[in-house]
């Protein structure tokens, strides 16, 4: 028998099983597992951004080789990421994206509620410094250097605000147009596509900007950036929910007017 074939007593305990009534929601991933798959992946993104990043560094001198080296592992990463832990946690790995669904969510729609939101972040935030850390650790380079990189020119916190704000109105367009099963790849190839259309390569996560601060290589940020970085980022995400709210508004059903 292999590990994917269910097991015949595993099969008789789910025929005997009390089974939701139809209609009825089916239970929640426990809070505790979807903020450990927050941090996991998390981390996960982070060491695959810094990793790649250590890597192409060692590889090449030229700079658009080890942008296209980082961008690329970065795609790949995050698609597999979101395939992997989204029905778990909905992969946000961003409090920027957590931020946004519980401001949807607030008058009683789908999405994190106040708690939810106290777990996750603090989860993602962990998350990213422990994989800053630990693709530190994997190149023999300092646990915890602080970046001298910095990047506080005005062009590049205009270049989070279009990331974030880009990729706030992907992931909830495709949520109100009830095509969020594309989001593993549609959101790996924006962040990728990111990299090259913004100045700033497109952070546009806090979390992922605290833990890049935690490591003096290719993808770092000096920790005097990191606020005016975060800033742009949460203006971006009310930027994007504003696009969101006006591309796809939703249509009002009036007497003797067929809805949309």
């Amino acid at each position: 028998m292999t590990a994917t074939e269910p097991a015949a007593s595993d099969a008789v305990a789910a025929d005997t099983a009390p089974q939701p009534a139809p209609g009825a929601t089916p239970p929640r991933t426990p809070l505790i597992a979807r903020a450990a798959a927050e941090l996991v992946g998390t981390a996960a993104l982070v060491a695959i951004v810094v990793g790649s990043g250590i890597q192409a560094t060692g590889l090449t001198d030229d700079i658009a080789l080890q942008l296209l080296a980082n961008s690329t592992a970065t795609v790949f990463g995050l698609g597999v990421l979101i395939a992997l832990l989204g029905p778990v946690s909905g992969a946000h790995f961003n409090p920027a994206v957590t931020l946004a669904e519980w401001w949807t969510a607030r008058r009683g729609g789908a999405g994190v509620n106040a708690r939810e939101l106290a777990a996750y972040v603090p989860s993602q935030v962990a998350g990213a410094i422990a994989g800053a850390i630990l693709a530190d650790a994997m190149f023999g380079e300092p646990l915890v250097k602080w970046s001298q990189h910095d990047r506080s020119a005005g062009h590049l916190l205009l270049g989070e605000v279009v990331a974030t704000a880009g990729l706030i109105l992907l992931i909830f367009g495709l949520a109100r147009t009830d095509r969020l099963r594309f989001a593993p790849v549609a959101v790996a190839s924006y962040i990728g596509a990111a990299y090259w259309f913004t100045s700033s390569t497109s952070f546009a996560n806090p979390a992922v900007t605290i833990g890049r601060a935690f490591t003096d290589t290719f993808a770092g940020i000096a920790p005097a950036s990191v606020p005016g970085f975060i800033c742009m980022q949460l203006i971006g995400a009310s930027v994007g929910l504003a696009l969101v709210a006006v591309i796809f508004m939703r249509g009002r059903t009036g007497a003797g007017t067929p809805s949309a």
